[in-house]
This record gives structure tokens, sequence and C-alpha cells, in this order.
């Protein structure tokens, strides 16, 4: 009788996802989405860093263009003429993206 009566009981309350587990249907998606969203978070940030200390991503050259602008402003600021304006912008110009060699 104590079987049939808990039986009854769990099969009462259990609801349509069994034993009472259906809040588990929802947070199991949100437990990977928030560990992705962590993951994610973390090595992107790191990659970025990492990239931006290497010298940016895909080839830019921080350093090259701070110099085009540091030449540029010493050229406004009437420091330098254009003739030796011009010709250290083409040494930069030419030593920021080198030539390949070709045979």
């Amino acid at each position: 009788m104590i079987t049939a009566l808990a039986a009854t009981t769990l099969a009462a309350h259990a609801g349509p996802m069994g034993a009472g587990f259906g809040w588990l249907f929802f947070l199991i998606p949100l437990f990977w989405i928030a560990l992705f969203v962590l993951i994610f978070g973390l090595f992107g940030r790191r990659f970025r860093r990492a990239a931006i200390e290497r010298g940016g991503f895909g080839g830019w050259n921080h350093a090259g263009r701070s110099a085009e602008v540091t030449l540029a402003e010493r050229f406004a600021q009437g420091d330098i003429d254009e003739k030796e304006y011009r010709a250290r912008l083409e040494v930069l110009r030419a030593n920021a993206y080198p030539q390949s060699p070709r045979s």
C-alpha cells in the first residue's frame, strides 16, 4: 500500500518531463552557453592583446604608421621642409613594406 501511494504521488507531481527534472531542461543549455562565452571571451582577449603586441592584425604595422604620423606632425609644425618630408616619407614607406627579391 505504501509503495502504491508513493508511486501515485510521484506520478502526480512528476509532470511531463519526468521525475521533477523539467527545470534542468533549461539549465543545461544555459550552462553550456555561459561556458562557451567565458572560454571565447578569455582566449579572444588574449589573442587580441598578443596580436597588438606583435604589431597588429594581419600585417598592420603600428610602428610604421605612427612614424608617418610623427613625420606629418613635424612637417605641419614647420620643423622640416617639404623636400625633407617627402624624402623621409619615401624612406619610411620603402622600409615598411620591403619588396621580396625577384629571381
